[in-house]
């Protein structure tokens, strides 16, 4: 079976007064019907990047510089402005942040979701305001008839999340890309949309991509985990090998400062420095300056070491235990 998503050597660049910056570098991953896929690591990585990439959201001074981006066969990158609007929404939805990006505080959420629905579909507003009502169930939303003539700010953050989630799932896209959605809710709110994610990949079989810095929600929620860093993809395999088994140093640092691994009271262990900046990255591995097991050979670019399926680009991956 073919994937709903493939994404073949993506980059992505930005124009700036210093020069050209490569925000994304030869990035390339495949996502199937079902499946969910987290995107993971610190601020300023490039996994938003990646995201508005793929949907065709990257604005002057970026520009989508090369690569493939095929959703069900179609290379949307070789696609009219006008049959990528298109697209957005019926064939490849995004979830954001902050849904408040999304949702018009001037509109009923009723109106807004039937609308989405007839900017792709002929279709009457009944009938429209029928599918967002069966939607806001899909989501866990309780009365979602009487949420349908709610106006944003009268719902919570929680269930203003459930409405996003909902109006992407509004044509069954084959793919759906939330970047770090759940970011701003409590934990047990977090909790509930993670479960209600999983039950809606495993029951539409829409493919999800899961942009988030926080390794913690992954683990539980994705089936398969890409790391990055400085633009690349430094690590790729299932939740259960990345997790497990990490094999890239930074992305054994990611798992150790995470609090969960530590008995209450320890001092959490941190990678040291920050994020390079991308127009002064370090020759050959990026993470090189921050890294506790670099050599000088490092300083040339590190090879694509494979375990399996399960990939890292580092000169020397950790061992299995």
């Amino acid at each position: 079976m073919s994937a709903a998503l493939d994404v073949q050597e993506l980059t992505t660049r930005f124009d700036t007064r210093r020069g050209t910056v490569t925000a994304v570098s030869d990035v390339s991953f495949s996502v199937d019907r079902g499946r969910i896929m987290g995107l993971v690591g610190e601020s300023g990585s490039g996994k938003s990047v990646t995201g508005f990439s793929i949907l065709g959201l990257i604005d002057e001074p970026g520009r989508v510089t090369g690569g493939r981006i095929m959703v069900e066969g179609t290379d949307l990158r070789s696609l009219s402005p006008d049959k990528m609007r298109s697209m957005r929404g019926r064939k490849v939805s995004m979830v954001f942040q902050d849904p408040m990006m999304t949702l018009n505080p001037v509109l009923r959420i009723g109106d807004q979701m039937a609308m989405a629905v007839r900017v792709h579909e002929r279709m009457s507003k009944a009938k429209a305001l029928e599918r967002a009502r069966d939607a806001l169930g899909k989501v866990g939303i309780p009365s979602p008839e009487e949420r349908l003539a709610a106006y944003p700010h009268q719902l919570s953050g929680g269930m203003r999340q459930r409405v996003a989630i909902a109006t992407a799932l509004l044509h069954r896209p084959a793919v759906i890309i939330a970047d770090e959605p759940t970011t701003a809710l409590d934990v047990s709110i977090q909790g509930q949309i993670l479960a209600e994610v999983r039950r809606l990949a495993d029951e539409t079989h829409t493919a999800i991509v899961w942009i988030t810095h926080d390794l913690a929600v992954v683990s539980s929620l994705a089936d398969d985990i890409c790391v990055m860093y400085a633009g690349k993809i430094v690590e790729r395999g299932t939740a259960q090998e990345v997790i497990g088994q990490p094999r890239h140093p930074y992305t054994r640092g990611l798992l150790d400062s995470v609090p969960a691994q530590h008995p209450p009271g320890t001092h959490l262990p941190q990678i040291p420095g920050s994020t390079p900046q991308l127009s002064h990255l370090p020759s050959g591995c990026a993470f090189r300056n921050r890294c506790a097991r670099s050599s000088g050979e490092c300083a040339t670019v590190p090879p694509l070491v494979r375990f399996g399926n399960h990939t890292v680009l580092c000169h020397f991956p950790e061992e299995p235990k």
